[in-house]
């Protein structure tokens, strides 16, 4: 792996004002992800999670502290340069698939490229080679309702994937399927960090989370635990050493 970080989080803070009240659903959050590493941020509801997610795929700007990714400064990026950098740097996985109904599977992957302004020809040919490397080479010409929610699923992470973004961004992936479908999408997720793919998968569950090379573990927004995933998903908010690369000092859903 790189020694330059992929993600680097220093001292973020999200404050939120609700009626007169202020709340910081993060709280001085700081850690470092690097290449080809595969990182769970799991924690309880309310624990900031939504709120770290959203703001490392920067749909969401900090009230404070820093945010690079791949050494570009977030920090003051318009918004058209956030698209931009939304498009070209993270590749999402959402829960409830975000499928086009429409749409065949091949139009739903090609979309970020289309934003991208590619050539219609290049779009179909990447969009074919993503759903391939997902499994979904058969299912090309089929809509949503035509197939099942793992083959959904499946055609979101290779819409994530077409445009080969430094890091996927993945929130609940596995939250909408059976236990059999979760377990095979998860796998799926195993096979793309082997072929060298930065996952952070946001997750509420221990069991996923002490299945991943690393976790970090979120409390009232601040990070608690950072480490291996079975230590931190087993051992809950005992916050043990910092991991080499990475300061565990705050993060919250």
């Amino acid at each position: 792996m790189s020694e330059a970080p992929l993600i680097s989080v220093e001292s973020l803070t999200r404050v939120y004002r609700v009626g007169g009240e202020e709340v910081r659903a993060l709280d001085g959050v700081s850690f470092e992800i690097r290449r080809g590493e595969w990182v769970a941020v799991v924690g309880q509801s309310g624990s900031g999670k939504s709120t770290l997610m959203n703001l490392i795929g920067a749909l969401d700007t900090p009230s404070s502290g820093r945010y690079r990714i791949n050494g570009r400064d977030v920090q003051g990026l318009s918004d058209d340069e956030l698209a931009d950098l939304r498009n070209n740097e993270i590749g999402f996985v959402f829960q409830t698939f975000q499928l086009l109904p429409r749409s065949t599977a091949l139009a739903n992957v090609e979309l970020p490229l289309v934003y991208r302004g590619l050539p219609r020809r290049e779009r179909r040919e990447k969009a074919a080679q993503a759903l391939e490397a997902v499994g979904l080479s058969n299912r090309t010409h089929h809509r949503p309702n035509e197939l099942s929610g793992g083959q959904r699923q499946r055609v979101a992470i290779a819409r994530a994937l077409v445009g080969e973004p430094s890091l996927l961004l993945a929130d609940e992936p596995t939250g909408n399927l059976d236990s059999a479908t979760g377990e095979e999408i998860f796998r799926l997720f195993a096979d793309l960090n082997r072929r060298g793919h930065t996952i952070l998968l946001v997750t509420h569950e221990p069991r996923l989370a002490a299945r991943c090379p690393r976790a970090i573990r979120l409390s009232d927004g601040k990070v608690v635990a950072d480490g291996p995933g079975p230590d931190v998903a087993v051992t809950g908010p005992a916050a043990g050493p910092p991991r080499a690369g990475a300061a565990p000092a705050g993060a919250a859903a």
